[in-house]
C-alpha cells in the first residue's frame, strides 16, 4: 500500500517542478533517500538532471543515499547552493541560530553587528569578509539578485561553520549573516566575521568559513539580467556538502 511524503523543493528545482511543496506517493515506508530520487526522476523526467545532483536533506540535516526516510520526517530535495559568492515565504524581519552566532535577514546586513559578535579582549586580529553584488559578470549585466533560503537548516549549517572553525583553529570566534530577498547592486549579501590571536589563524579560517559556507549552506541566488534570469548553483565541478574539508 502507497503513502504519501511532503518534500520541500528550491530554487531552480522547484521551478522545474511547478512547485514548492511537493506531495509525492512512495511505495512505502521506510524509503532510502537514494531511492527517493529514482521514483522522483521517473516522476519528473525534465528535471531528471537536476534531482541526479541534488541531495536529500532528512529533518534538516544532509543524508547519504542508503539513509531510511521514516514516517513523519522532514524531507527536502536540495539543488547545488550557491550561498554568499524553510521554506519560509512569509517575509519576517530575520531568524538566527540557536546560540546567535548566525542570522538570515530580509533587510540590509550591519558589518558592524556581525564583528562585535566575535569581538574578545584577548584576540589581536580581526577579519570581515563581506559579499557584495556586482554589476558586471564577464558582459553580462546583473540588474539585482534574489536569494532563497531553507531557513532553519541554512542556519544549523552556518552555526556548524562556526563550530568546526572553534575546533579546527582553537579559540577562534565566527559569526556569518546572510541576507535573502532581493540585494541590489553593491548591496551586501553576506557578512562573515572572524576573530583569533593572531593573524595567520585569522585569514584561514575566513577562508574556510567563506567556502564551506558556498558548499553547504542551503541557500540559492537568482541573477536577474535586463534579457533573463538564471538560479545559480555549485560551479566548481561535483557538489557534496557532506564533504567538511
Amino acid at each position: 500500500m502507497s503513502t504519501t511524503i511532503s518534500i520541500l523543493l528550491f530554487a531552480g528545482l522547484a521551478d522545474r517542478i511547478g512547485t514548492a511543496s511537493l506531495a509525492f506517493s512512495v511505495p512505502a515506508l521506510p524509503l532510502a533517500t537514494g531511492d527517493l530520487k529514482l521514483l522522483l526522476s521517473e516522476a519528473y523526467p525534465d528535471a531528471q538532471s537536476q534531482i541526479a545532483t541534488a541531495f536529500v536533506a532528512v529533518n534538516q540535516e544532509y543524508a547519504l543515499p542508503d539513509q531510511l526516510i521514516q514516517s513523519g520526517d522532514e524531507v527536502a530535495l536540495i539543488p547545488p547552493v550557491s550561498g554568499g559568492d524553510g521554506t519560509d515565504q512569509q517575509h519576517s524581519e530575520s531568524s538566527s541560530s540557536s546560540d546567535g552566532t548566525c542570522t538570515i535577514s530580509y533587510h540590509r546586513l550591519s558589518v558592524e553587528e556581525t564583528i562585535a559578535k566575535v569581538h574578545d579582549d584577548n584576540h589581536g586580529a580581526t577579519l570581515s569578509f563581506v559579499g557584495t553584488t556586482r554589476e558586471m559578470t564577464g558582459q553580462m549585466r546583473t540588474v539585482t539578485l534574489e536569494y532563497e533560503a531553507y531557513i532553519p537548516m541554512a542556519l544549523k549549517e552556518m552555526q556548524q561553520i562556526c563550530v568546526d572553525i572553534h575546533g579546527r583553529w582553537p579559540g577562534t570566534k565566527c559569526a556569518i549573516s546572510h541576507r535573502i530577498g532581493t540585494v541590489g547592486i553593491g548591496e551586501t549579501s553576506v557578512v562573515i566575521a572572524v576573530s583569533s590571536p593572531h593573524r595567520e589563524t585569522c585569514y584561514e579560517a575566513s577562508r574556510y568559513a567563506i567556502e564551506q559556507l558556498k558548499r553547504s549552506v542551503p541557500i540559492w541566488k537568482k541573477e536577474i539580467w535586463d534579457d533573463g534570469s538564471e538560479w545559480k548553483g555549485s560551479q566548481t565541478g561535483p557538489w557534496d556538502p557532506t564533504d567538511r574539508q
